[in-house]
């Protein structure tokens, strides 16, 4: 079992201490906005996963000896924040990390939000993508993603946290209004 933090006190604490920060989460959850926030807030450098380890322009998925090679190099500096899920770079990135924030936000909300990020990015680059990857209506197997994430996914996450880092702390955001009011403790813009 992951070590869970039920105190949002707390995890404004933990947060304010952490140089090396993880932000998991299904896709439209706002895990990228809130990295944004957070990276900005905390002084941290961030990495968008998507756009630094996983995608080359166009939409070509960068080899996985090189994306693992990628995320080693960044996850031995001392300070970072990293936005992405990815359970199987795991064993990379837990063990180095201080603190995982999970936007666990519900699947209709997750929808939502990648429906509006496709609106309003529709044929542009979103900031957290790598260049080239222009965004465009969500498929079937996304929205299939996204809807089934808790059911066939978050098991994944929590083995793989359980796994690769028992001890390391792991805070939950399940509503807009948890991820507003922890922004509020940290005195960082909403």
């Amino acid at each position: 079992m992951p070590a869970y933090i039920n105190d949002i006190g707390k995890a404004a604490g933990l947060l304010r201490q952490s140089e090396r920060i993880m932000v998991i989460g299904c896709s439209g959850g706002g895990k990228s906005t809130l990295s944004r926030k957070l990276s900005r807030g905390l002084d941290l450098p961030y990495f968008s996963m998507d756009k630094e380890f996983f995608w080359l322009p166009g939409w070509i998925k960068r080899s996985k000896d090189e994306e693992r090679r990628l995320i080693t190099d960044v996850v031995g500096t001392e300070r970072w924040l990293m936005d992405g899920t990815g359970p199987s770079t795991f064993d990379l990135r837990v063990p180095r990390t201080q603190l995982v924030i999970w936007v666990r936000m519900p699947r209709w909300l997750c929808l939502w939000g990648v429906c509006e990020r496709a609106f309003f990015h529709f044929g542009k680059t979103r900031p957290d993508m790598a260049s080239g990857c222009l965004e465009r209506v969500p498929d079937r197997e996304f929205l299939t993603y996204i809807w089934t994430f808790e059911k066939r996914f978050a098991p994944l996450v929590i083995d793989g946290l359980d796994r690769h880092g028992p001890e390391v702390p792991v805070f939950q955001l399940k509503s807009r209004r948890d991820v507003n009011h922890l922004l509020d403790l940290l005195g960082a813009p909403a």
